[in-house]
């Protein structure tokens, strides 16, 4: 287990102010990402393993929303799910991203992936389970795989490590398993109940591929990146605002609902496109899903010391963190700060009114939601949005 740095302890207990202020914004928001980090281990880690638990307080009543029906839901497991512990991998890898340090990339080696491992399930193809493969057989979702399989590509990117990147092929291929002409294509969300087609398993899908053949040069993966940002398009966007539905079922009904990591996926992967193919086309689609998601997933307007923001909306925090991916790609390619500037001004917020006494991160950017259950996956995406930030925040006031 992690020990709280000396740094928070310091900051907290003697002073209760805001960690690292006075700090360049880019410092601070790095330190944020790993006081979070020490909290989340402090509360969450089963000791003597490399797992977590899902929730803290733990939660004898918990039930898992997030499965294919009941089968996989347990109640109180002894380990967090697949989803929420591969957040885990995600908040590493942007903070290794952030400033190369070498201890993060020895945390990756030394930690976190010998806790993934836990979950590898060797049924054909392999791939990640939903659950850890000491307990009975569970479920495998292709967006599972398909965060881990952006991860390790990014971590190949980041090292040249060909073990990362034999690895990011492995769970291509799972992946790649759950495409057929139903719907004339597209990814099912989950192996074993092929009745949707999700954007949640299409959109990052793309991701993955634009980034592997970044990392080949393999134009197999390319044109599998263009053609299915075509059929999600097609098949998943409101025409009416840009924005993306959740999914499409076999029999052509689809679930009008609206998360923000879906349309954040398909910024970055239309942005990603764009440097790879040179078709503006893709730009200005990235352009007009990133004005809807601001327009829709940023509500009021709100204030904190001096600053006026619009305040994101109340979702689950990693939505918002892997939106803030797409907002990150998409500001590589046309520097424009404006949408960064909100997800900082937003962050500082969160720093002050949604974090509790442990150093975790409530959801309710209202602050009228008390409830004490607090989600392993929440906190992982606050570490992931703050070691983002670090690398852009000074650029961008």
């Amino acid at each position: 287990m992690q020990k709280l740095s000396f740094t928070f302890l310091f900051t907290i207990l003697l002073t209760g102010s805001v960690l690292g202020q006075g700090m360049p914004k880019n410092q601070q928001f790095a330190d944020y990402a790993a006081a979070t980090l020490d909290s989340i281990y402090a509360y969450y880690a089963v000791k003597g393993t490399h797992l977590f638990r899902e929730n803290y307080p733990i939660d004898p009543k918990y039930q898992a929303s997030y499965l294919a029906g009941t089968a996989n839901n347990q109640g109180v497991n002894a380990y967090s799910y697949l989803w929420p512990f591969s957040g885990l991998l995600s908040a590493q890898v942007a903070r290794y991203a952030a400033d190369k340090d070498t201890k993060v990339l020895h945390a990756i080696e030394k930690q976190v992936l010998p806790g993934l491992s836990a979950y590898l399930d060797f049924r054909n193809p392999p791939g990640y389970a939903s659950y850890v493969q000491s307990a009975p057989t569970s479920d495998r979702f292709y967006d599972d795989n398909v965060w881990l399989g952006i991860d390790y590509t990014d971590l190949y990117l980041l090292t040249g490590n060909r073990a990362y990147l034999d690895q990011a092929k492995i769970i291509w291929r799972f992946v790649a398993s759950g495409m057929d002409t139903e719907l004339d294509g597209g990814i099912y969300w989950c192996e074993q109940k092929k009745d949707s087609k999700n954007t949640c398993s299409n959109a990052p899908a793309v991701v993955f591929l634009a980034k592997l053949y970044r990392a080949t040069g393999d134009k197999a993966y390319r044109k599998q990146a263009v053609d299915l940002y075509a059929w999600t398009k097609d098949n998943l966007q409101d025409t009416v605002d840009q924005l993306y539905f959740d999914n499409i079922q076999l029999n052509g009904e689809v679930n009008r609902t609206k998360y923000p990591y879906n349309s954040g996926q398909m910024i970055e992967a239309a942005s990603l496109l764009y440097q790879i193919e040179g078709d503006s086309t893709y730009l200005t689609d990235a352009q007009q899903v990133a004005r809807a998601a601001a327009d829709y997933f940023f509500s009021e307007q709100a204030t904190y010391g001096s600053v006026s923001f619009k305040r994101l909306k109340t979702t689950d925090l990693w939505f918002i963190a892997v939106m803030m991916r797409g907002f990150v790609e998409l500001h590589a390619v046309d520097k424009n700060p404006e949408y960064l500037i909100q997800f900082e001004r937003n962050l500082d917020y969160a720093r002050a009114n949604l974090r509790d006494a442990q150093g975790l991160f409530r959801k309710d950017w209202t602050g009228k939601d008390n409830s004490p259950r607090r989600w392993l996956l929440d906190q992982w995406a606050m570490v992931e949005m703050y070691a983002r930030l670090s690398t852009f925040s000074h650029n961008l006031n």
